[in-house]
């Protein structure tokens, strides 16, 4: 196995809103782990690409569910057919319609500069190498795959670190929805932080630990603050810390 390649997990949600998703994620990693037996690493390589592009499609579902209407007046120059699929999505992984380049546009929304998204493309374009019959290997052995992937980790780290903000924020606005048990979508509060968090808006491992991380202090002044810091505990016990390794 190529060494720290399992860390993307981190990343990726720790739960899913149906039984396909996760059987498709789980198909892209295990597709990872068999070309990467059989030293097919240029293979390996499009499988992992294609892990992180789900990672990025989860970060912008999470932008267009947090931030709404930054997410929409960020679809300036999508023909009208394009922006109403997208506004209307139920599914991060509707973004696979839109170029991969394109599409990482969006995370200008958690303030990734233009050159680091052009950083990010070139990504896309090694992928896009990699995927054509152009008569080249361009992986010849582990220890260069190895590095390539720790290169594309380090990419995956930079833009969660991109997220905290929005992922801090929503966060928040789950609090504050959520403080009512008798108005909230499911009075169980294990049932609500599963369902309405981390279900439907992918939380990751690396998202939870944000979310831990949140200062509910800042809640004191509602009036169900009690119901917060429950909230708040159970997410605690629901996701207790797990370390998060970055790609050195």
């Amino acid at each position: 196995m190529i060494e720290g390649a399992e860390t993307i997990h981190d990343y990726l949600p720790v739960s899913y809103d149906t039984a396909k998703e996760r059987d498709y994620v789980r198909f892209l990693w295990e597709a990872f782990e068999t070309n990467v037996e059989h030293d097919k690493y240029q293979f390996a390589f499009l499988a992992y690409h294609m892990l992180v592009m789900s990672f990025v499609y989860f970060n912008i579902w999470q932008i267009k569910l947090i931030r709404p209407v930054q997410f929409e007046t960020a679809m300036v120059g999508f023909n009208k057919n394009m922006e109403k699929d997208l506004m209307a999505a139920t599914s991060p992984f509707v973004f696979s319609v839109v170029n991969e380049s394109t599409v990482l546009r969006f995370l200008k929304l958690i303030q990734c500069d233009n050159s680091k998204i052009g950083t990010y493309a070139k990504l896309v374009g090694e992928r896009n190498n990699t995927a054509h019959a152009n008569g080249n290997i361009f992986f010849n052995s582990e220890s260069e795959f190895e590095r390539k992937v720790r290169d594309v980790l380090r990419t995956v780290a930079e833009i969660q670190r991109h997220s905290e903000e929005i992922i801090k924020e929503g966060y928040r606005d789950f609090l504050i929805a959520s403080q009512d048990d008798e108005e909230r979508e499911y009075v169980d509060v294990a049932e609500q932080i599963t369902e309405v968090l981390v279900k439907q808006l992918y939380m990751s491992a690396s998202d939870l630990a944000f979310c831990r991380d949140y200062d509910i202090t800042e809640l004191a002044d509602h009036p169900r603050f009690d119901q917060i810091e429950a909230l708040h505990a159970a997410l605690a016990e629901q996701y207790p810390p797990e370390e998060v390794e970055e790609a050195a």
